[in-house]
């Protein structure tokens, strides 16, 4: 059954002592009998507990682990600091695990609510352009439009309208997961980490919320693998014609300047240069392919101090909070565009566009906060054919006179090196540009990260990034690239040829390389990440600023990757599934694999598809350079549906890793669905969340996390020479640990067999039976008598 609003209305209401012209009557809502065959499951719109022993039954075998920057209390109450060193409480009863699992479920609250608000903004603005009742039609490739809403909401949406249920439920849990952080409320680490699995999982649904209002909304492509390749990169940007460029999450205002150009006839495609940043780039260049993408998050200071943008549109999530000092310092006028992030401007909405241009021309405002989108999307049109031309001598990269004279100030003090994130060895690059050598200098521009942090330590006042950008001024005007356009969802049609291979191995898994560009050294690497399983006829899925940065790797004869690998979901295909809102289709695939292919109950079923997931489906999630309140929320959404997420170096700073160990044979015991014996299936997946200190530890564990009790021998043995191979050619020897994957002979690779048998030996290895693996005794089925 699904609720529906329901009212009465009479054109002539008429009593013996009453007569009404036009009375409605709101009566609450009706029931009203969905066309839907599937029985709804235990756990429809679950509240905070109601999933709780699944989390604790992962939390028993994945114990969390704690990494603390400071054994005090971050202080949220007037009681602290306290100090909560060596078994010691806070004065609130907090010891130092629950604070950090505390601040673990705030983080995750605040990336939930990140999408949660964007999804609130996109579907309010679509059913006021297009009435609740627009349909929701992804094609006839995709009868399960919105896997995590069946599933967690219990729900089949039908129309925009529709979503408007979730949304609340969405915001609701949020609410009161916030809520269990206050002082005084939550005591138990462990029940923290419950809850900050569910917000996250809230998180999962808000972003598949947004992105499916999107996509029918503004007629995104539908699950199509062969969508447009666009260009990406800043050297693509046409330097000849005015810059518009848009930074953040939200499509609303964006999407509004593609529909001015296509429908006005004074200005075009041909005057007007529209460019982004971040994921809102991905998703104007979903809605038309005559956009482009400069980049990730990191390209916002290099590209602004550039001077090409002449006007910047921000919206939400991800950018600078100083982009309005930035922008000054070239003369950019800054358009803002949602109440999220009002940047202290003053609010024009409703403001002649005329008069807001004028001002914004002459600089007699630094810019404008424009709440509608169709007037923003007016403005900054107009503003940037005006101030265009009067913007051409602007930009903070400095000339050569100017670069040898801030190169000439470093004192080579260290202190940029060691406020670097990356420890970037920025004074050796200096006194080299000094002697003449610019290119260690420009080197870096491929791996700074644009957090300017060493220039608000300079004690010389040098604009280091600047210098740096300068450096690798040619290089940064050949930076040009192809990135597949994100394509939305995978498609039934899809899930219905590769769910087999992959929960029986054979297709060796599915790596998801998300997160943001808070990478250890550099885009490159999960360029190789990605090339690495492409090359193994693994599926691998991108999408925000990894798929990006993706796109910016070439292979040895100079493709792009996107180029070199269809975008299809089958074994070697390179699949961008979009911005970060479309992070839900990753998890969505995963769901459909199990609805789909093995016919498990989606409405309302959560473990039990949660259990399908952590036994059977390969998949792996890299969050190669996380960052954000909202990498550590999609991340531990993830972790809930029993989907390993590796993170690199700087994911420690979330403090909070779930750790498998792997010695511990007791944690890694399973029922056997057929018989209801439990029975030991080896570490496997070992992790749900662990962190990699170097690219070549990720790779190896990427492969080795796609190992699931579920696989058969032949993919048992499929997987197992991927991880053995990655382990000698990265590592550079053979892993200590094959023994805990082998169950029968026959799940050794052939082409390793002698080196497999001598190390089975050595260690006192027996055979195990493969079982049907599953953690709920209530899926153990009974022998019929």
């Amino acid at each position: 059954m699904t609720e529906k609003p329901a009212s009465l209305k009479f054109k002539k209401l008429k009593t013996p002592t009453l007569e009404i012209d036009g009375l409605e009557f709101a009566i609450g809502k009706l029931l009203e009998e969905e066309e839907w065959a599937e029985p709804m499951g235990p756990t429809p719109k679950p509240e905070i507990t109601d999933l709780r022993s699944w989390d604790r039954r992962m939390l028993e075998r994945y114990k969390p682990y704690y990494m603390p920057f400071l054994d005090i209390c971050p202080a949220l109450c007037t009681y602290g600091p306290c100090d909560l060193s060596a078994g010691k409480k806070g004065a609130c009863g907090l010891d130092i695990n629950a604070q950090a699992s505390r601040i673990v479920l705030l983080a995750c609250c605040m990336g939930a609510s990140a999408h949660g608000a964007h999804g609130r903004h996109l579907l309010d603005h679509l059913i006021e352009e297009h009435g609740s009742d627009y349909p929701i039609d992804l094609g006839d490739k995709v009868e399960v439009e919105a896997p995590l809403t069946r599933l967690i909401v219990g729900i089949k949406p039908k129309t925009l309208g529709d979503l408007v249920e979730a949304q609340n439920y969405v915001e609701e849990q949020i609410t009161h997961c916030v809520s269990s952080a206050h002082t005084g409320q939550e005591g138990d680490n462990i029940d923290y980490e419950s809850k900050a699995l569910h917000v996250s999982m809230c998180d999962s649904l808000a972003m598949e919320i947004a992105d499916l209002a999107q996509i029918v909304g503004y007629d995104l492509p539908k699950g199509e693998p062969d969508v447009p390749l666009i260009e990406l990169g800043a050297g693509t940007i046409d330097r000849t014609k005015p810059v518009i460029l848009v930074i953040g999450h939200n499509v609303a205002a964006g999407a509004e300047i593609v529909d001015y150009l296509q429908a006005n006839e004074n200005y075009d495609f041909d005057d007007i240069e529209l460019c982004g940043i971040c994921c809102t780039a991905l998703d104007i260049s979903r809605y038309s392919d005559r956009a482009k993408v400069v980049g990730a998050m990191y390209e916002q200071i290099k590209f602004i101090r550039s001077g090409l943008a002449d006007v910047i549109m921000v919206d939400e999530q991800c950018v600078r909070t100083d982009i309005l000092d930035v922008a000054k310092e070239v003369k950019t006028p800054v358009l803002a565009t949602l109440n999220k992030m009002a940047l202290g401007l003053k609010d024009r909405t409703h403001d002649s566009v005329d008069q807001i241009v004028s001002d914004l021309v002459s600089y007699k405002e630094p810019g404008a906060l424009i709440l509608e989108p169709e007037v923003s999307a007016e403005v900054a049109v107009k503003l940037a054919m005006a101030i265009a031309p009067e913007r051409k001598k602007f930009k903070v990269i400095p000339d050569m006179e100017e670069f040898n004279s801030m190169i000439n100030k470093c004192i080579n003090c260290e202190l940029c090196k060691r406020a670097c994130p990356l420890d970037l060895e920025i004074p050796a690059a200096m006194t080299a540009a000094k002697q003449g050598d610019l290119q260690p200098l420009a080197e870096l521009h491929n791996v700074c990260i644009g957090c300017v942090r060493c220039e608000g330590i300079c004690r010389e006042g040098i604009d280091i990034l600047s210098v740096i950008e300068k450096a690798a001024e040619k290089y940064v005007k050949e930076e040009k690239y192809k990135v597949r356009a994100g394509r939305g969802p995978i498609t039934d049609v899809e899930i219905r040829d590769v769910g087999a291979p992959i929960v029986l191995g054979e297709i060796p898994g599915v790596v998801a390389i998300v997160g943001c560009p808070n990478y250890p050294n550099g885009a490159s690497e999960i360029g190789l990440l990605a090339e690495e399983f492409l090359k193994r006829r693994y599926i691998v899925v991108a999408s925000g600023c990894g798929a990006m940065d993706i796109g910016k790797y070439r292979d040895e004869e100079g493709q792009t990757l996107y180029e070199k690998y269809p975008g299809y979901f089958d074994a070697g295909g390179l699949v961008n599934v979009g911005s970060c809102v479309s992070n839900a289709h990753i998890d969505g695939a995963v769901i459909k694999i199990a609805n789909i292919f093995a016919r498990r109950p989606l409405r309302g079923n959560y473990e039990e598809i949660a259990d399908y997931s952590l036994n059977r489906v390969g998949a792996v999630g890299v969050a190669w350079g996380a960052m954000s309140q909202k990498a550590a929320s999609i991340g531990t959404g993830a972790n809930r549906l029993g989907i390993p997420v590796i993170v690199g170096p700087h994911g420690g700073k979330y403090r909070r890793f779930y750790m498998g160990r792997s010695e511990k044979d007791e944690d890694w015991n399973v029922y056997n669905a057929r018989t209801g014996e439990e029975m030991y299936v080896g570490p496997a997946p070992e992790h749900l969340i662990f962190g990699a200190e170097s690219i070549e530890e990720c790779i190896v564990a990427t492969a080795k996390l796609c190992l699931r009790p579920n696989d058969t021998t032949k993919g048992r043995a499929i997987k197992l020479t991927h991880y053995i191979d990655l382990h000698q050619k990265y590592i550079g020897t053979f892993p200590d640990d094959v023994h805990k994957f082998v169950r029968t002979e026959a799940d050794i690779p052939i082409t390793m067999k002698d080196k497999v048998i001598e190390h089975l030996k050595e260690k006192g290895w027996e055979p195990s039976e493969v079982p049907d693996p599953t953690l709920l005794p209530r899926l153990i089925r009974k022998p019929k008598s």
